[in-house]
């Protein structure tokens, strides 16, 4: 029997891999919740990274590479004070 595939239009692709890059979820979940298999989002992701490298020259690829870690760095680093501030505040009103 021949296999079924699903079509998405590009704007449904270019939004599944918006959502992973801009909420820090995982792939394998995202997938989940959109309904799509997991590969295939990864598979996305992929395509749309090597389409953004490839019109950048190596400079410009190693400042985006080191400002995307910085803005990992900073984001752990403000969700770490996010749950010390719910603590403390915990805390304070025992």
């Amino acid at each position: 029997m021949a296999e079924i595939r699903k079509k998405y239009d590009a704007e449904f692709r270019a939004g599944a891999v918006r959502i992973v890059r801009e909420t820090g979820k995982p792939v394998a979940q995202v997938a989940r919740d959109l309904g799509i298999n997991e590969g295939t989002l990864a598979t996305w992701i992929s395509r749309e990274k090597e389409a953004t490298w490839a019109g950048l020259d190596p400079d410009e690829r190693a400042e985006l590479a080191r400002l995307r870690k910085e803005n990992h760095e900073l984001r752990r680093e403000r969700d770490v004070l996010k749950r010390s501030v719910v603590l403390w505040v915990k805390e304070s009103t025992k």
